[in-house]
């Protein structure tokens, strides 16, 4: 569950939409008590707090994807599938991003749903910044409706690489029932009404549950009962597998073939697709140490990605290159070929680069500053992430052998994502984002104030190379733009890169067949990621 659109668990407002859809929690068909539900874990963070809101971080699975839906959905190979939207087009020398509707969609209150909800949709963006998280509007200056099916998009400058943030990232909501919600920013919409092919019947801290949407524009889901039980961590959920409680699941499982397919070779099931983006080290650059680019090129050599890809990640997830990103063969146009295609584990040359830097070993082999603070440094992972629990025990045992100090601390989820996303920490094991090109993880790790620059990096050199790819139509110019970024990472290391991340991903067909795999990868397969979880689950029918 380590991806840029999965925010589990983080409700800190007490403000809730208490408008109620008739009939929102009474759609369960008659055959559904005929069915099993699909039990499906998607994260595992202990007991739910209440949230549906498509506008928060903290919003619970299955509200985007399953309640609510954006325009169009574009795989990991670049494809858009459409949703709410039809077609798009761009005009008047890319400024102008027409996008025409599907006609004849319903909210699932029964209200149709029409080009003034999705005009209404961005326009809250615009109202409420702190909801702007891509800065749509900083590139748009006007969103209009032009009739009841065809949304305009009028771009402020030529900035085609919008076209995924505004057609994925932002869900649409009903006008007639946001409109009377004082602050969306705090609002927990308690009773959701969207699009999507579910609707949610209850909740409770332990379990919430969704049920087929019988006025789906797609036609009624054959899945009648989606279930979403609490778990506390990759041990207790794993366990729930084995033992046939669970569906669906996105969970790192050592020796998986061993312990999982083999128990019933017939229905259980794995795909772990590739994200495009890395697991990497995040260093606070508020850190007057970790600022000290010394200090992380010697973090960078100290550590072997190889070891964490074997024992940490027991091979699912290859060592990662330095540039961060991953691609199939037919994107590598995208890699530069001049920068170097693999990590150097080099300990002796890390603690060269130190001592010349300055710092010089005290009575227990730490290296201190001229002022005797030493490189003694915390480093923040999810508590129950057994993977990347491990990785972080192998990255504190091999810098400590090179005269860094970490001291791991293992947080509950919202603590760890909390801790990072404010900026207080000092290390911290996180994801990265990713895109239909690497543009899109070097952009929300490098644009200045951006959502995933946690690391507080601000640099004009790569905001006028951010710049460049997106005030560009030209492959060629995009090429270069990635090109310097990618130059940036590898010689300035603002994150350092550890293991390609992987789209961790269970499923039984014992009930439920018609899932995405490599075959067939309609879908991204991990239950976290929207929209595809909702697509993936309109998709599914039953085994027999």
């Amino acid at each position: 569950m380590r991806n840029k659109k999965w925010k589990y668990g983080l409700a800190s407002s007490m403000v809730a939409l208490t408008t109620l859809a008739a009939g929102t929690a009474s759609y369960a068909a008659t055959t559904a008590s005929q069915q099993p539900p699909l039990v499906m874990v998607p994260g595992q963070g202990g007991q739910f707090q209440e949230n549906f809101s498509p506008f928060s971080g903290g919003a619970l699975q299955g509200t985007l994807g399953l309640v609510y839906q954006p325009l169009f959905y574009f795989n990991p190979s670049g494809t858009a599938t459409p949703l709410l939207g039809s077609s798009f087009s761009w005009s008047n020398h890319s400024t102008v991003l027409t996008v025409n509707l599907r006609k004849n969609v319903k909210f699932s209150n029964g209200t149709a749903m029409t080009s003034a909800d999705v005009v209404y949709s961005f326009d809250l963006l615009k109202k409420y910044p702190a909801l702007d998280g891509s800065g749509i509007w900083k590139v748009i200056n006007n969103v209009k409706a032009v009739g009841p099916n065809t949304v305009q998009f009028d771009f402020i400058t030529a900035n085609t690489s919008y076209e995924y943030y505004i057609l994925d990232t932002v869900y649409i909501v009903p006008q007639s029932i946001w409109q009377s919600v004082s602050n969306p920013t705090t609002a927990l919409n308690f009773s959701p009404v969207g699009t999507g092919p579910f609707v949610l019947k209850s909740f409770s801290p332990e379990m919430y549950q969704f049920v087929a949407n019988p006025t789906y524009w797609g036609g009624e889901p054959k899945l009648q009962t989606v279930d979403f039980p609490a778990y506390n961590g990759n041990t207790s959920t794993q366990l729930a597998l084995m033992n046939n409680k669970i569906d669906w699941t996105g969970l790192f499982i050592p020796h998986i073939n061993k312990v999982y397919v083999s128990r019933n070779p017939k229905n259980n099931h794995y795909w772990f697709s590739d994200f495009g983006g890395a697991n990497m080290l995040y260093t606070n650059l508020q850190d007057p140490l970790l600022k000290n680019l010394a200090v992380r090129q010697a973090i960078s050599l100290g550590m072997n990605r190889q070891v964490i890809s074997k024992l940490g990640e027991y091979g699912y997830e290859p060592a990662a290159t330095p540039s961060g990103y991953s691609l199939p063969p037919a994107g590598q146009s995208w890699i530069n070929p001049k920068l170097p295609k693999a990590f150097t584990y080099n300990p002796q040359k890390a603690i060269s680069i130190l001592e010349k830097a300055g710092f010089t070993r005290n009575a227990q082999g730490i290296f201190q500053t001229k002022s005797g603070q030493p490189l003694s440094f915390s480093l923040d992972v999810v508590s129950g992430w057994t993977d990347w629990d491990a990785d972080c025990a192998i990255i504190a045992k091999e810098l400590g052998q090179i005269g860094i100090q970490v001291n791991v601390q293992q947080l509950a989820f919202g603590a760890y994502y909390s801790a990072l996303s404010t900026g207080k920490f000092q290390l911290g094991m996180s994801w990265s984002g990713s895109g239909p090109t690497p543009f899109y993880m070097y952009q929300s790790l490098f644009m200045p104030n951006g959502p995933g620059n946690w690391d507080h990096w601000n640099n004009a050199y790569t905001t006028r190379e951010l710049n460049a790819y997106e005030h560009s139509s030209s492959p060629a110019k995009q090429r270069q733009a990635v090109y310097a970024l990618e130059s940036a990472m590898v010689y300035s290391l603002p994150y350092i890169p550890l293991v390609y991340g992987v789209g961790w991903n269970e499923y039984s067909t014992q009930n439920w067949v018609g899932w995405p795999n490599a075959q067939n990868p309609y879908a991204q397969g991990s239950p976290w990621v929207a929209p595809s979880n909702g697509i993936i689950l309109s998709h599914l029918r039953p085994a027999k």
